[in-house]
Formats: C-alpha cells, sequence, structure tokens
C-alpha cells in the first residue's frame, strides 16, 4: 500500500480547504476501505461526486475457491467526505465471479 500526505490535512491554516483531485480520492479510498476491512478492491465500477463529498462503487473478492470462476464477489458502496476520508462503506450484494453482470438483474 502506496502512503501519501493529504495536502488538505497537513495544512492547519485557515484556508479554505479544496477538494483533492478525483484520482487522489480513489487511491484513498482504496487505502481505507482495505485498511477497514481487510479487503482489497478489485475494481471501482462506479465513481461520483456528491454534494456531501464522494461516493463509489467497489467490487472486491470476499471469498477464493477452486475453480476462481466460483469465488466469492462482493459489491461495496463507499461514502467519502469532501476531503477523501471513508465516512462509511455497506455491502450492496454478493456474488460468483464467474457471474456476468450479477447486479443488474431486477431492476437495478
Amino acid at each position: 500500500m502506496v502512503k501519501r500526505e493529504n495536502t488538505a490535512e497537513s495544512q492547519g491554516s485557515g484556508e479554505s480547504v479544496s477538494r483533492p483531485r478525483p484520482l487522489e480520492v480513489l487511491r484513498e479510498a482504496r487505502a481505507q476501505f482495505a485498511e477497514l476491512t481487510g479487503l482489497t478492491v478489485e475494481s471501482v465500477t462506479t465513481f461520483e461526486q456528491t454534494e456531501d463529498g464522494w461516493s463509489l462503487e467497489v467490487e472486491v473478492l470476499e471469498l477464493a475457491r477452486v475453480p476462481d470462476t466460483m469465488s466469492l464477489m462482493a459489491s461495496y458502496r463507499v461514502e467519502l467526505d469532501p476531503r477523501g476520508q471513508l465516512t462509511g462503506y455497506r455491502r450492496l450484494l454478493r456474488y460468483e465471479r464467474g457471474r456476468a453482470d450479477a447486479r443488474r438483474t431486477g431492476g437495478h
């Protein structure tokens, strides 16, 4: 895991806090999520800036199985504040790796 210094946090002056660049947010979100859950993010499927900060949907390997297509994957929604600090996450669904687009069954 690559550590970086968050310049918005390290500048404790009265300056207005600028939002970090999207790539910085993605890197930091992946690192924070992994540290909290012990799960490694395999992909980011959605990423957007919101009024309250940032919102991501990530996919992780929850349980490795043989063959790999039977491994258990999960999709999580990850919420971050305007500085890119993780404020919450929740699992949206679990599915076998071999399933094609498991999330789109039922009008989601």
